[in-house]
């Protein structure tokens, strides 16, 4: 929540600090099935390069290996979908398929591959799949070539059904990554976000590419801040009701939906700490809006600010013994760090005259949304205030940033394309930002959590 409507209601990653990190790739072809040769490849990926090369990779359609042409239409919806993982992975570049030469006998298994007409039109891996489908059931085969050599890197069978067939691919696309990167993809994660479609601000879950949104909360009124615990098992969120603000949990396995704090005045921008068993928000128990620790009952267990100022926005750091938080302290809203152990108060942005919506990464980076000229744009910072990386440059306003479980990719809102907000994901340095809702109204506030 920002900090202004608040007030208004009570009256890089830095190239010299961040050393390039080189990953050398080594694919074995040893225990991987399908595998016919022996051998390896290599490929350079550095992933903090704020111009990193992107891997060309040539996706064509799958050929369909069942004795029947069972849902033709999977030809090419399932290299469609690893496709825009891979192009929203930031490490790839999808080729344009008609760019593609291969004959109609060509096959999915290096035998019956002309390697020839895949090097001369630039792509250095090709995807070669296969599927078949026995009523509800979908069997696909996928095979990962590099090209310059003609050997198979990866090759991997998957079972599952037809409509789960989106799953599939992605779960897939991150084993690809894996063997490739040697880190998962985002692509089984999920994003919780504020959506106004429906008429009312409501609470919505999608995938992290934008599909399969489901409406979660039916409140018809102001419902704000969803926050998705560690394990993706519960959200919590502010919902407006009798012109009070009260902060809500949603069992997304139960489909159960509890109270968790009502008290008079305000009750606001929840934050799981990473153990998924305290919430801290802000209150105000105490006439001015502090930020407090509570239990899942809604039990007040600390107090965590005591100051003049409004204190809103908490978020914890991974091993959840500091806290950031937005202040206006100083006199303008900026952000702080906490330190739980010591209770010591450190201001940590210094640039703009409105800094607010910390979040925390997994590899210890802070992303905020910052005003100079404005409009506000996404920063990302050093919790030792080192490193001021913007992400994002004068494309309309970008707010609400959040970070992929793995600190990899940033969500974020912007208004770029018009005059609606949408939700964008980007690579952590900034590159690569791509639209993933569409939708009718505004897409606000997303938060990122691994598949539940």
């Amino acid at each position: 929540m920002k900090l202004k409507s608040i007030l208004a209601s009570k009256t890089l990653f830095n190239n010299r600090t961040i050393l390039p990190i080189v990953i050398w790739i080594l694919v074995l072809c040893v225990g991987i099935i399908l595998q016919k040769r022996e051998g390896e490849a290599r490929l350079y990926i550095d992933i903090t390069s704020p111009s990193m090369r992107k891997i060309s990779i040539a996706i064509p359609d799958f050929k369909y290996m069942g004795k029947k042409n069972e849902h033709p239409d999977l030809r090419s919806k399932l290299p469609g979908i690893i496709s825009n993982d891979f192009d929203l992975s930031g490490y790839f570049q999808p080729l344009d398929k008609d760019s593609f030469i291969e004959g109609p006998q060509s096959g999915i298994t290096d035998d019956t591959i002309h390697f020839k007409d895949w090097s001369v039109i630039g792509a250095t891996l090709l995807l070669k799949g296969g599927y078949s489908c026995i009523g509800k059931q979908l069997k696909v085969e996928v095979r990962l070539f590099d090209v310059f050599s003609g050997r198979q890197v990866y090759g991997k069978r998957a079972l599952g059904l037809v409509e789960h067939s989106r799953y599939l691919m992605h779960r897939l696309g991150n084993d690809i990554m894996l063997t490739l990167a040697g880190h998962s993809g985002p692509f089984l994660t999920k994003l919780a976000f504020v959506g106004t479609s429906s008429g009312h601000k409501e609470i919505y879950i999608s995938d992290y590419d934008g599909h399969n949104v489901e409406q979660i909360t039916q409140h018809k009124t102001i419902t704000i801040s969803p926050r998705l615990s560690p394990l993706g098992d519960k959200m919590i969120y502010t919902s407006f009701r009798n012109s009070r603000t009260m902060l809500f949990m949603h069992d997304m396995i139960k489909k159960s939906v509890t109270k968790i704090s009502d008290r008079k005045g305000l009750n606001i921008a929840a934050a799981w700490k990473p153990n998924g068993r305290e919430i801290a928000l802000t209150l105000t128990v105490s006439g001015n809006p502090d930020i407090y620790l509570i239990d899942l009952t809604g039990k007040i267990l600390k107090r965590l600010t005591k100051n003049w100022g409004i204190d809103v926005s908490p978020a914890f750091s991974p091993d959840g013994n500091k806290m950031a938080f937005v202040s206006n302290r100083s006199g303008s809203p900026q952000v702080y760090i906490l330190d739980l152990i010591t209770n010591r108060v450190e201001r940590l942005t210094f640039e703009g005259n409105y800094n607010t919506s910390p979040a925390w990464s997994k590899l210890d980076r802070i992303a905020f949304a910052s005003s100079a000229d404005g409009h506000f744009d996404i920063y990302t910072i050093s919790p030792d205030g080192e490193g001021l990386y913007r992400v994002t440059h004068n494309q309309g306003n970008n707010e609400d940033p959040c970070w992929s479980p793995d600190g990899r990719y940033i969500a974020f809102s912007s208004k770029r394309t018009g005059s609606n907000h949408h939700i964008f994901i980007a690579n952590a340095n900034g590159q690569n930002q791509r639209q993933i809702t569409f939708f009718k109204g505004d897409q606000l506030s997303p938060s990122w959590v691994q598949h539940f």
